[in-house]
Order: structure tokens, then C-alpha cells, then sequence
């Protein structure tokens, strides 16, 4: 989802960003995510920021953990130095990468007391982690439930295991089942995360992905189309005609056979790509991002968003350990490991709330949509018409996409905006 950030021109390397006014923040929660950039191998499709042992030139696994509870203290410093006192709890903490799973269930369990003794944790936190189903078992999960952890997401993608090969994963798709068994049993929420739209991938083999994950009974189902990102290995097979490019029309077609599938089954949509059992079972950390309210990422590239600002880390690990390096401890105000950052003005901030905000199915206020475009009578009466927007939610003040309206999301929002 594209974003209309406003750069910030004063923004300095090595200083921190600078939130602005805390009021903004009085009526947000408060998040945190942590990026653990690390994989066994590089898939071909990822642009992520991810580093394989060869590429880490210096920083390294085994000392992360600690290198981030660094972050965790200068947050906390420079939180309370702006104003934003007393601090919030964490609602959610996101364990991202990369593979998080990479690390010890130890070096997880130390990164968020770090978290939970600085901040806090909110009463009902979802704490996830993502998953590689190769390298975990019912004893690491067993240690991620005692330290904390809520729920587990598993990089499922596929069960074809051409598909699997295309997309350059190397797990065993045996592993997803056995995987997702063990963190029913030690009382983790759980989720898989599937792709469509892989070079080559037929109907019939989507539809036998969607049957496996369906099989297995989780509590929530995530389903993406693949996007081929400019500079990764797949896109540069594609240019050269070793693989198809991906087939606007399929894409539809299976978007269409995963909603089919998931309903049938008893999973809700909420989100354009996300499906669960329950209100209870969806993503709150996600529904924070598609909310607008306050996180903090921690770990190399990630990005945050607090009060006015969002800003974003260095990406390589190595860079970023170096930055948060100080023989007196962390000083309010430097030893940042932010690179860049940008202020968000009342109007753009509106611009992404409907953004994100109409993309799940709670829908955004016909008010908000109004106060942003003057012709939005004139659109959402033509939107309805086109039936890619729901015409008895919008009766009722809210703006509800249908499932043609989800496969023109971007479409519908740009007329929204005008």
C-alpha cells in the first residue's frame, strides 16, 4: 500500500527523529515490532531486509539479542525526553524478519522481557512471532508460551511443492501441520500465511494450498498475491523470459477461489488478505498498522510511527549495531540507529487513514471521506452502482468494500480521495 509521506528536510544521520506533539498520541495504544533480519537462505521473490550468515560482514546472530535491548533502553529515554510520559504499555509486540526463528527460543524470550520490563505489556497482548516450520518444535514453542509469546504465524506459502521451488522456499511443507499441531498443544493462537500468483501456479494448484491450510484448522488464514519487486532474483528471471510473468486475470480468479474457500470454511474476512475464525483470532498487531495508532520497530530497517512522525533504521545489522555502540550507556537524543524520517501533516495523515482504513471490513466513516474529497456524494453514489462499495453500510454512514470492490482496492480509494 502506497503512502504520501512529507520528507523531513531537518531530519539529521545520527540524531533522533523528533515526535512532536504527544496530545496526538493520547487517544492511540502503543506497539511495538521487532525485526530479526535474519534467513538460512535468500528466496528469490523476497525484497525484504534480510541478511544469510555470508552477508552480515560483522554482526552477527548470536549477539542480537543483546544489541537490541539496547534500542529498547534508548527508546524508552527518548520517549520520556519528548514528552511521552508515562509510557504506554504494549497492546502488541511482532516478532518479524527475516526468520525470527533463526534465533534460540532464548534470544526471543530476552528480547521481549526487555520490552515488557521497560513498557510493559498490556493485560490482553498479543505477542506473535513469524515461523519457519523447519525450525521449530514442541519444546520451542513450549519456551516461547512460558516466556510470554500469544501466537505463532507460519510461512506456509504453498503445499505444491513446484510452487514452493519457483518461490525458492526451502521448507518441507510436512512441517507446516506438524508445526501448527504443536502450537494448538502448548495453547498458542496460530496463523498461516499463504502466496498466490507464483509464476506457473495453475487454479487447481492454488486451490489445493487452500484446501491444506483449510485442512489443518487454524485460527486465521493470511493469503497474498505475490508482487514481483524491482532487484530481486525473481524479477530479473522474469525479465529474461526463464519464468511467466504473473496473469492480472488469475491473480483475480484466485483471490476470488481463496474468499470462496475461507468462507465456506467458516473464516471471516477483515482485511483485504486476511481471513479468521473469530474477532478474537485476528491480527490486533496488524489491525494497529491499518488503524494508524503509535508503534515502535525495533532492529535494522524497521520502520515506526509515533505522534507526527515516522522514521525508519538503518538497514544492515552491522551499521546498526555500531550506532547504538556507547561506552557511557544511551544518551537521550543520539546514538540513534534511525536513518531517515518524516513529519506527516494533518492532511496526509487523513490521506492514509482511508488508506488503510478501507481496506478492512470495518470500513471507513462516510464523514472522514467527505472531509477529504467535496465530489465524495457523487463518487460513493457511483461506487455503489458499480457494486464496489456496499450500498446498506453506506446507508448506515460507512464506506464497506465488496469482494469485487476488494480486488479494486487501490482503484476504489484513489476515486474516494479524488
Amino acid at each position: 500500500m502506497a503512502s504520501l509521506p512529507i520528507s523531513d528536510s531537518n531530519f539529521v544521520l545520527g540524531q533522533a527523529p523528533v515526535f512532536g506533539d504527544p496530545s496526538l498520541s493520547t487517544n492511540r495504544t502503543f506497539h511495538a515490532y521487532v525485526h530479526v533480519p535474519f534467513c538460512r537462505v535468500r528466496c528469490g521473490y523476497c525484497d525484504f531486509n534480510t541478511y544469510t550468515a555470508s552477508e552480515l560482514r560483522g554482526a552477527s546472530q548470536a549477539g542480537f539479542a543483546s544489541v537490541l535491548r539496547r534500542e529498547i533502553d534508548f527508546a524508552k529515554a527518548e520517549l520520556q525526553r519528548q514528552g511521552f510520559a508515562p509510557l504506554r504499555p504494549a497492546s502488541s509486540v511482532f516478532f518479524g524478519g527475516g526468520t525470527p526463528t533463526q534465533l534460540p527460543a532464548s534470544d526471543l524470550a530476552l528480547m521481549l522481557k526487555g520490552l515488557a520490563d521497560t513498557f510493559g505489556l498490556a493485560s490482553n497482548a498479543e505477542v506473535t512471532t513469524e515461523a519457519n516450520p523447519d525450525n521449530v518444535s514442541l519444546e520451542y514453542l513450549s519456551e516461547l508460551c512460558a516466556a510470554g509469546f500469544t501466537r505463532v504465524s507460519f510461512g506456509m506459502q504453498s503445499a505444491v511443492p513446484e510452487v514452493l521451488a519457483t518461490l525458492e522456499r526451502t521448507h518441507q511443507p510436512e512441517n507446516v501441520p506438524t508445526g501448527l499441531q504443536a502450537a494448538k498443544q502448548v495453547g498458542l493462537q496460530n496463523s498461516v500465511d499463504l502466496i498466490y500468483g507464483a509464476p506457473g501456479e495453475t487454479l487447481q494448484q492454488w486451490r489445493s494450498s487452500l484446501e491444506a491450510a483449510i485442512a489443518m484448522q487454524p485460527d486465521h488464514i493470511s493469503a497474498y498475491s505475490l508482487i514481483v519487486e524491482p532487484g530481486t532474483k525473481l524479477a530479473r528471471q522474469i525479465a529474461k523470459g526463464e519464468l511467466p510473468e504473473p496473469d492480472e486475470d488469475l491473480q483475480a480468479d484466485k483471490y476470488e477461489l481463496a474468499d470462496e474457500l475461507l468462507s465456506a470454511a467458516g473464516y471471516q474476512w477483515y482485511e483485504v488478505s486476511n481471513w479468521s475464525r473469530s474477532e478474537s483470532t485476528r491480527s490486533a498487531h496488524n489491525l494497529a498498522y491499518w488503524r494508524s495508532q503509535d508503534w515502535w520497530g525495533f532492529g535494522p530497517g524497521a520502520h515506526s510511527h509515533v505522534g507526527e512522525t515516522r522514521w525508519w533504521n538503518a538497514k544492515h545489522p552491522a551499521t546498526y549495531q555500531k550506532a547504538l555502540e556507547n561506552d557511557q550507556g544511551i544518551q537521550p537524543g543520539s546514538n540513534t540507529p534511525a536513518a531517515g524520517s518524516e513529519r506527516i501533516d494533518s492532511s496526509t495523515r487523513l490521506t492514509e487513514r482511508l488508506l488503510l482504513e478501507a481496506r478492512i471490513s470495518d470500513g471507513i466513516s462516510i464523514v472522514d471521506v467527505k472531509n477529504s474529497n467535496s465530489h465524495a456524494n457523487r463518487v460513493i453514489s457511483q461506487l455503489i452502482a458499480d457494486k464496489l462499495i456496499d450500498g446498506p453500510a453506506a446507508l448506515k454512514g460507512q464506506i464497506v468494500l465488496t469482494l469485487q470492490g476488494r480486488l479494486l482496492a487501490d482503484y476504489v480509494v484513489r476515486e474516494l480521495l479524488g
